[in-house]
């Protein structure tokens, strides 16, 4: 079924998945979150796809919520829809395939959070980004309070959510959260060159590479180990680790297949 709301293309080992509600600067909608859960349960069974662009059409990346409709919805629904966006949230942390963020203009609220929710950021260099929630009086959806804190502490992390202020790409960057700073004319071209090089590379191995980082955000340094120790006795049997060893040998760039 077509969703106007999510632009799905797949451009040979590359999934793009471009937010689409550009004339409200691609704020959520329900069909926008339940296109991009369908796309991602698709790409994690699909081994065409090896990395995930998520972006934004026109004039931004995300607003984030649709204030339009705030202060209409009853706690329920509101409780209801948070659901779904959390679902969302916790897929894409769970696909074993790298998924970066595209961003340009502005990222706010929850649409700052779904950026967070990637595996790596890509920002163009004037683009601006806020946790607006304060401002209409809410907290944080769609893990924010859980990204943000890991990623420049809990004193930074409040400043953001408390004051709400737009934060320069440059100053995120700084920080560690944004991963590439690039020129807007260029953001395409080089996400698309970065998820190419990602896309040959082995796939197996970010997958659970993907899964043990974000495990460690909440686990001890011995459940850590053991992790890596019983996720290195099913790498070492995959076909991706037998090529990279013979490459090696043989002097020559390894041809993986992300299996």
């Amino acid at each position: 079924m077509a969703n106007e709301h999510l632009l799905v293309e797949k451009l040979g080992p590359i999934l793009s998945l471009q937010l689409n509600r550009p004339e409200s600067l691609n704020a959520f909608s329900p069909e926008m979150i339940l296109g991009l859960k369908d796309a991602l349960r698709n790409a994690q069974n699909d081994d065409d796809v090896q990395v995930i662009v998520l972006s934004g059409a026109g004039r931004s990346f995300s607003a984030g919520g649709d204030v339009k409709g705030m202060g209409q919805a009853k706690g329920v629904q509101v409780y209801e829809h948070i659901g779904k966006l959390n679902e969302l949230i916790l897929l894409m942390k769970e696909v074993e395939k790298p998924i970066i963020a595209a961003v340009h203009g502005f990222a706010a609220g929850a649409g700052f959070n779904l950026a967070l929710a990637c595996d790596l950021i890509i920002a163009a260099e004037d683009s601006k980004f806020a946790l607006s929630f304060s401002k209409v009086g809410l907290v944080s959806d769609g893990g924010g309070s859980y990204f943000l804190p890991q990623l420049v502490g809990p004193h930074l992390a409040k400043q953001f959510l408390f004051t709400a202020e737009a934060i320069p790409a440059e100053r995120l960057y700084q920080l560690g959260v944004i991963n590439y700073l690039v020129p807007l004319e260029k953001l395409q071209e080089e996400t698309t060159k970065f998820a190419l090089q990602l896309a040959q590379g082995a796939g197996k191995a970010y997958g659970m590479q993907k899964k043990l980082v974000n495990k460690a955000l909440t686990s001890s340094l011995e459940e850590i180990l053991e992790q890596e120790r019983l996720t290195q006795v099913i790498m070492v049997d995959t076909a991706d680790h037998k090529e990279g060893i013979t490459a090696f040998k043989e002097k020559r760039k390894p041809v993986f297949k992300g299996k």
